[in-house]
């Protein structure tokens, strides 16, 4: 959960706005959906946007209308059940791996239900308290992760398709070029990481804590799709002591040879459909197993999370490629820290010293996923701009892929 926002609160007004602005933009992701494409799940750990749009509207009926604004009627008392996610303090659940089964609620009785809860809460903001408003806050932000998600999950569900049909034909280009410079020189002695006491924050990227930090550099352009050629074709799938043995092992399980999506004709499947690759944007759709083999591969490592953070503290966390609009995103060439892919680091998602979730259901935010999970920093190009930081936390398991996750290499001096 978010732990505090502006020491001066935002006016109802800007919250309304802002509330607005993201629940629009997740409705415009969908636009081009049909009821079919928006119930299909294409494999367990992704959801269908249906989900994605009713879970969204679920957290702030729940955490908000519910327990904040007196004599609010739910919707639909059976969607509780449906479209909670893992709050094992609001009872019991539809499966995950069940999801795309649910054809009824239809994609208009979702949209119904979006505008009921919004009427609402614009409604009730008014006169919500403070702990209420700091809770929408949190919903926005919990909503920008869902936009993210549901695109990289209809990714993943029309590539299952053999017709592989595209999202949108519009592609959002950045006007980048290559960052100049091989290595850059990292800090070195007591940092400070982790997000400050003021603004916003999910409860994991806090307190703030001094580390310590070796002499490093990072590489200065991300790791890209011509770079990962060459990875192939120096035999990098095939050679076992480049791996860690769960990676070696999933390799070999899952017969993986290339970076998902990625065609052997030098195309690859993008929300735009099948396109050519380009030799320098930044490799995506990668595993962590994948990243760390391609480090070691390359005579480096990958970051560790305080190393990336310290660098990214001097960077404006809006710049680099982003989601602005709805519409088809690949990643392009870039030269910030934050954009086009997220960049896996070698550190594992624990808590900081001193982190303690939140009281109730919404602490089950993130620290109940403080096992398996291995840290990425940045933002991607379906990342909602304005929604990372330097301190932002973003975690996944090693195996996965599915998201816009790609990366930089270090090494030490």
């Amino acid at each position: 959960m978010a732990t505090r926002r502006n020491s001066i609160a935002d006016p109802a007004t800007a919250l309304a706005e802002r509330y607005s602005a993201t629940r629009k933009l997740t409705l415009d992701l969908a636009a081009p959906l049909s009821d079919a494409d928006a119930t299909i799940q294409p494999f367990p750990d992704a959801s269908p946007a249906k989900w994605h749009l009713a879970h969204t509207t679920w957290f702030f009926e729940t955490f908000v209308l519910r327990d904040h604004a007196p004599g609010y009627r739910p919707f639909d008392e059976r969607y509780g059940f449906l479209f909670n996610s893992y709050y094992e303090g609001e009872g019991e659940r539809h499966p995950r791996p069940r999801r795309g089964m649910l054809s009824r609620p239809s994609l208009d009785d979702v949209r119904a239900y979006r505008t009921y809860v919004d009427d609402a809460l614009l409604t009730a903001l008014g006169s919500l308290s403070e702990a209420a408003l700091d809770l929408i806050e949190l919903g926005i932000n919990h909503e920008q992760q869902h936009q993210e998600l549901l695109l990289t999950d209809i990714l993943a569900t029309f590539a299952a398709n053999p017709l592989e049909p595209a999202y949108s034909p519009d592609l959002a280009r950045s006007e980048a070029a290559e960052p100049a410079g091989e290595w850059l020189p990292g800090r070195t002695g007591i940092v400070q990481i982790g997000a400050a006491d003021t603004g916003f924050a999910f409860d994991c990227e806090r307190p703030r804590h001094r580390v310590f930090l070796h002499p490093h550099e990072l590489a200065a352009p991300p790791v890209t799709n011509a770079d990962w050629d060459e990875f192939i074709a120096n035999g990098g799938y095939r050679t076992p002591t480049l791996w860690l043995s769960e990676g070696w092992e999933w390799v070999c399980r899952e017969g993986i040879t290339a970076p998902l999506y990625w065609h052997e004709d030098g195309t690859h499947f993008t929300l735009a459909g099948g396109i050519e690759r380009d030799p320098a944007a930044p490799v995506a759709h990668v595993s962590y197993y994948e990243a760390d083999a391609f480090a070691r591969w390359a005579g480096a490592r990958l970051p560790r999370e305080e190393e990336w953070e310290s660098a990214a503290d001097a960077v404006d966390p809006a710049s680099g490629q982003q989601l602005d609009r709805a519409e088809a995103v690949i990643p392009q060439p870039k030269t910030s820290l934050f954009g086009s892919v997220w960049e896996w680091t070698q550190s594992a998602f624990s808590a900081y010293p001193g982190f303690a979730p939140a009281e109730g259901a919404v602490g089950e935010y993130n620290g109940k996923f403080m096992c398996g999970q291995i840290v990425l920093k940045g933002a991607s190009c379906a990342t909602p701009r304005g929604h990372s930081r330097a301190s932002y936390r973003n975690f996944f398991p090693p195996h996965a892929r599915w998201q816009f996750t790609g990366l930089r290499l270090a090494r030490d001096c």
